[in-house]
């Protein structure tokens, strides 16, 4: 077009729109490299006023992220934590939000009262390195490979909670190997194992690839932050407060 009179605009609400969503996305990224350049030090789980979010790390569908929403993951990171003390360690298998939502409650009281001395370990094991930010909790996770980790990993964790990025058996089989290599022991009294995925790995999840540590369906309904029109379950070889199993 030679006339700019004939140039099409977009309306004023729809512009502004779009200049609050640059502004975020750039505040966002802000933020990120913030923490990037000081990820060791920035977020010690001492200090009580240290809280991250996963407002920092943008969701990226084409490696299948989709985060949970705060209330989701705070309900698994509450299970996970339920009776938990210094000796436990807990392995946290492609799902940061449920990271994240440990690293804040365990950056809360009581959890701080007692200089960390009772607070369990934490493993982050996530294909997408930006999460490396978050220091040496971090361990580089390609479900491809399921046993390509480091052997001190091997029988380490009496908590395990995995969220498969793909709803294939392929993925949902090599991330049970994954668990098992994570797993101090493969017996549903001494291991707390939470898997979310789809509703339709049930049979898989709760036969052939868990049934020797007990997982059952539960009755937790987990939500997404953005939504997901995939249905997903809450499978879990113990109940809590969170949830109960489904009868059958």
């Amino acid at each position: 077009m030679n006339d700019d009179d004939d140039m099409p605009t977009l309306p004023a609400d729809t512009l502004a729109l779009l200049q609050n969503f640059q502004n975020e996305k750039a505040s966002a990224q802000q933020k990120f490299e913030a923490l990037k350049s000081n990820s060791e030090n920035a977020f010690a789980a001492s200090d009580p006023n240290a809280k991250l979010t996963m407002d920092l790390f943008g969701e990226d569908w084409q490696i299948s992220q989709f985060w949970y929403s705060d209330a989701t993951a705070n309900t698994l990171a509450e299970a996970l934590l339920d009776g938990a003390d210094g000796s436990t360690s807990i392995a946290v298998v492609s799902a940061p939000s449920v990271y994240i939502a440990l690293r804040n409650i365990l950056a809360s009281p009581p959890w701080t009262d007692d200089d960390g001395a009772q607070r369990p370990a934490l493993k982050l094991l996530e294909y997408d390195r930006r999460f490396a930010v978050l220091g040496s909790d971090f361990e580089y996770y390609d479900y491809q490979s399921p046993l390509a980790l480091p052997q001190d990993l091997k029988g380490k964790f009496d908590r395990i909670i995995c969220d498969p990025p793909f709803l294939s058996e392929d993925c949902q089989a090599k991330t049970a190997l994954t668990a098992r290599f994570l797993a101090k022991s493969w017996s549903q009294e001494s291991l707390r194992l939470i898997s979310c995925t789809g509703e339709r790995m049930e049979d898989l999840i709760t036969g052939k690839l868990y049934r020797g540590v007990g997982v059952k369906t539960t009755s937790f309904e987990v939500v997404h932050a953005k939504g997901l029109s995939n249905e997903f379950r809450c499978f879990a070889s113990f109940e809590g407060e969170g949830w109960r199993w489904r009868s059958e």
